[in-house]
């Protein structure tokens, strides 16, 4: 009740006002109260949305393929990837001791392996080799591709070809050979067959990329040859930017020419590796470059669909904390690298061996390794040691 100055009006009992019987008091508080049931229900519709993202996110988390297995690179060469320094957080300078690898903590090195058909046996041969380095120091994806025939030290099997290090030993004998030959800290790796590439392709919708009429051709021969289409075409557009789904971007991955005059007489698509490593970097640029207007939860949703096809040792703290960050990371500019660079006959050679047949020799590596540093870690590298003595073999 509240008191009413002045005389009694009808109604009032002795100046007060009975406000339980004052309809515009019942109004006001039948507003609040309808506004604080509204902030409720809406709090509550958020925390449910929250929640179920959560619970989604999680349940993706727990799709993935986890495999910690193999001592990746070895603990002397401190590449356990622990810790924050694992994704590039920290910021500080590239370190090298002449013992550890080459190593920037806003730099994060992740091998890509495309793995060839293993025919029963533990691993096939890594028929791509690409280190994509996010370089958070400069604002950069950076596509290194490592030459499947480059004669190198595979620890424990002396020097074979550097794909050879895969199948004897998976992810982690790859990684230590890599790290053994030149220098530089991996930290992380995923590995895709090539049923789970076509799955991913096609998840994704396709792709869009440029083909040359060489390319389309090889193709659709193959295509062809291997029974994956009824006709002896399956891709009749015009050189250009042509839609690829995931069984004829994995021909266009592979594609390093093919000249087979007693099987095939006649049919000739030129090409070698280095044009295959070329089309593997163009491919994944011409990805990145499609996902740069993806939203937060469409990320979040291929990340689901396509993380079961994938292998890969990357912690569930370190998925999330890259898939919060894959706006940012698909806005940086995207530069390519191959191994061994610079010019036939001044760094390397093609060598044809009666026994250990072709292969490619690396004539000056510390100059490769040299030029790989500064590819990845740029004006960093300047004050520091690569010389091909530092890596443990």
């Amino acid at each position: 009740m509240a008191y009413q100055n002045g005389s009694n009006r009808s109604g009032n009992q002795g100046g007060y006002v009975d406000i339980s019987s004052n309809s515009q008091v019942k109004k006001v508080y039948k507003k609040r109260g309808r506004g604080k049931r509204i902030f409720i229900i809406f709090f509550s519709v958020v925390f449910l949305i929250c929640g179920s993202g959560l619970l989604y996110y999680y349940s993706v988390l727990e799709s993935l393929n986890y495999n910690f297995s193999g001592n990746i690179g070895g603990n002397d060469n401190n590449t356990s990837g622990d810790g924050n320094d694992s994704i590039g957080s920290q910021d500080s300078n590239l370190t090298f001791d002449g013992k550890t690898l080459l190593s920037d903590p806003k730099v994060l090195n992740v091998m890509l392996f495309g793995e060839d058909y293993s025919d029963g046996e533990d691993h096939g041969r890594s028929d791509s080799m690409i280190m994509m380095t996010i370089d958070n120091r400069h604002q950069k994806l950076k596509l290194t591709t490592f030459m499947r025939d480059t004669y190198v030290y595979i620890p424990g099997y002396d020097y074979q070809k550097i794909n050879a290090a895969y199948m004897f030993g998976g992810p982690a004998l790859a990684i230590k050979t890599i790290q053994a030959n030149f220098g530089i800290k991996i930290d992380r790796y995923a590995v895709v067959n090539y049923e789970s590439f076509v799955d991913i392709v096609d998840i994704m919708g396709g792709v869009d990329i440029e083909l040359t009429e060489d390319e389309i051709g090889y193709i659709n021969f193959q295509m062809y040859i291997n029974d994956q289409v009824d006709g002896p075409t399956t891709i009749t557009d015009s050189p250009g930017v042509v839609h690829l789904n995931g069984t004829e971007a994995l021909w266009y991955a592979r594609d390093r020419g093919f000249y087979e005059p007693d099987e095939y007489p006649g049919v000739v698509f030129e090409g070698d590796d280095w044009d295959r490593t070329r089309r593997q970097r163009n491919f994944l640029s011409t990805v990145f470059a499609s996902m740069k207007n993806a939203s937060l939860p469409q990320i979040v949703s291929i990340v689901g669909k396509v993380g079961p096809l994938v292998t890969t040792n990357f912690k569930k703290d370190e998925i999330t904390t890259l898939v919060a960050n894959s706006l940012k990371y698909l806005k940086y500019d995207v530069e390519e690298f191959s191994v061994p660079h610079g010019n036939q006959g001044a760094e390397w050679d093609y060598v044809n061996d009666p026994v250990k047949g072709s292969y490619i020799q690396i004539n000056d590596l510390d100059l490769e390794r040299k030029e790989i540093a500064s590819f990845v870690f740029e004006e960093l590298v300047s004050g520091a040691s690569v010389s091909s003595s530092s890596a443990s073999r």
